[in-house]
């Protein structure tokens, strides 16, 4: 089981060396990721774009390219289309967005002829290892979905139960939150998470723990678990996937935690034919580092499935 990102990255050690499609890779900080990528032994790339112009960034980065087959593809669209369609056809394992805009991007994996659409909803999984708590926890969703109704959590859990397995994580425990650890009809998250938590109840959503309504307090703190006499609860602190009643909810708690705590993390988005790593502009190098490892953890889960 893997409790930490290091764990995840002796994972990706055990597997077969990944391969990962780079739609427009002409982007500085995506190179600099795929470079550090190959050095570590996480994955390999092949890079779709402009030719020229990732020659030009790589020299810059003092990247040697010998090692990387370069499509070249100058409209963005077509190279997206280009990369996407090679992890379609097998010839990569994951499909990683380069410097094309996230509707371009996503466009292209929903293409009907080369995309990676499964009829699933698409969501969003980041994986934090967070220093103070002794396990990985599994946020969603913080990018994609804005107001997931209660089927689109009910998809989003079964998308991440896909994640925590290839991580080894069995019979997670699921969080859904809310600002109160009790339903009040007035607040409709809570209504949704004890609807939830009873749907897994009656077995219609397996292979997990659901408790919720849970605050966010009591989902992550035994100790605040504990002093909050919540020992009847099925989760006391200890929770490893946390779904967010909405995106702000979930966005704002992301870059809380990337931009005031001591974190690694990786993302990936789920509920597609294979991963596909949407990461922000924003996002630090090793965090695209730590998505391409993520990526490859779950293309090996699905290669044996």
């Amino acid at each position: 089981m893997s409790k930490t990102f290091a764990d995840l990255i002796a994972k990706v050690n055990e597997c077969g060396t990944k391969k990962v499609a780079v739609a427009v890779a002409q982007d500085s900080a995506v190179l600099e990721a795929v470079k550090a990528a190959k050095e570590r032994k996480i994955a390999d790339a092949i890079l779709v774009g402009n030719e020229k112009e990732i020659r030009e960034i790589a020299s810059s980065l003092d990247m040697d390219l010998s090692g990387f087959e370069i499509i070249h593809v100058e409209d963005k669209t077509e190279a997206a289309l280009t990369a996407v369609k090679l992890v379609h056809d097998g010839k990569a394992d994951m499909y990683m967005k380069g410097l094309i805009d996230t509707k371009g991007f996503l466009k292209s994996v929903l293409d009907k002829e080369v995309g990676l659409r499964t009829g699933k909803p698409l969501s969003h999984v980041c994986v934090f290892d967070i220093e103070g708590i002794d396990h990985l926890l599994f946020l969603t969703d913080v990018a994609f979905i804005p107001y997931p109704t209660l089927e689109d959590k009910v998809n989003i859990i079964h998308n991440t139960l896909e994640i925590t397995s290839a991580c080894g994580i069995e019979n997670p425990k699921v969080a859904p939150l809310a600002a109160v650890e009790v339903i009040n009809p007035k607040m409709p998250a809570t209504v949704e998470a004890g609807e939830l938590t009873q749907m897994n109840k009656d077995g219609k959503i397996p292979g997990c723990i659901v408790d919720g309504p849970l605050s966010l307090d009591l989902a992550i703190d035994p100790e605040a678990a504990k002093h909050k006499g919540a020992t009847d609860r099925a989760i006391q602190g200890d929770a490893d996937i946390l779904l967010f009643p909405d995106i702000h909810a979930g966005n704002l708690v992301y870059k809380c935690l990337v931009h005031t705590a001591k974190v690694v993390n990786g993302n990936i988005l789920t509920g597609t034919k294979a991963p596909v790593i949407l990461t922000s502009r924003s996002d630090d190098f090793e965090t695209k580092v730590n998505s391409i490892a993520l990526g490859a953890v779950v293309a090996e889960a699905m290669s044996k499935n």
